[in-house]
């Protein structure tokens, strides 16, 4: 399969990318700052990039930034922050990106715990994650031509230690089984999932 994955150049994207890559796929890798650049921010940008791509059999998202501060400090834009960098965004890509998606293919989103777990200075990628999940499920009763959508949402990754201290208690998951998860939602049957590790 030819499969767009966004966001490649971070953890979670190169870890789906190279899963992907070893399930034996052709992987178009994009980020903001690879030959294949994007800006989720932007939807024109997100329309060059599928049209420069043209045809694909799947697209991963996996970005989002929001911020992260105490719930008395977070303000209005704060929350307008977390909707536009990960939910806007990525709304985006399948809005968008349904076109050139080939008949039977799928859009696989980025979650996280947060949208059912919470710890302190999380309630702003909670309200993004939890929206983005609630989105998949609604938006695959009513995609085309058998498309499929889905989430993977993981916990934090083993390999990003400088997140640890935030997640006290919580077991974390490899990159390399957060990839795994990605392989399953392109791979599989499933629509309107959420691959919660």
């Amino acid at each position: 399969m030819r499969i767009l994955v966004i966001g490649a150049t971070g953890l979670v994207g190169g870890a789906a990318a190279d899963a992907l890559e070893a399930y034996g796929d052709e992987v178009l890798r994009a980020s903001r700052s690879s030959a294949l650049a994007v800006d989720l921010t932007d939807a024109a940008s997100i329309t060059a990039l599928f049209e420069r791509v043209a045809s694909v059999d799947a697209v991963v998202s996996a970005v989002g930034s929001v911020p992260f501060k105490p719930l008395a400090e977070l303000t209005g834009e704060d929350y307008l922050s977390a909707y536009r960098g990960k939910v806007a965004a990525q709304v985006d890509v399948v809005r968008i990106g349904t076109a050139h998606v080939t008949d039977g293919g799928s859009l696989t989103l980025t979650t996280g715990i947060l949208a059912r777990e919470p710890i302190r200075t999380g309630a702003a990628a909670a309200l993004a994650n939890g929206a983005l999940e609630s989105f998949v499920i609604s938006a695959a009763a009513e995609l085309p031509r058998g498309l499929r959508v889905n989430a993977v949402s993981p916990t934090v990754l083993t390999e990003a230690t400088g997140y640890h201290a935030f997640f006290p208690g919580f077991p974390p998951v490899s990159a390399a089984d957060v990839g795994q998860a990605f392989v399953r939602s392109v791979h599989g049957v499933q629509t309107g999932q959420v691959f919660a590790l």
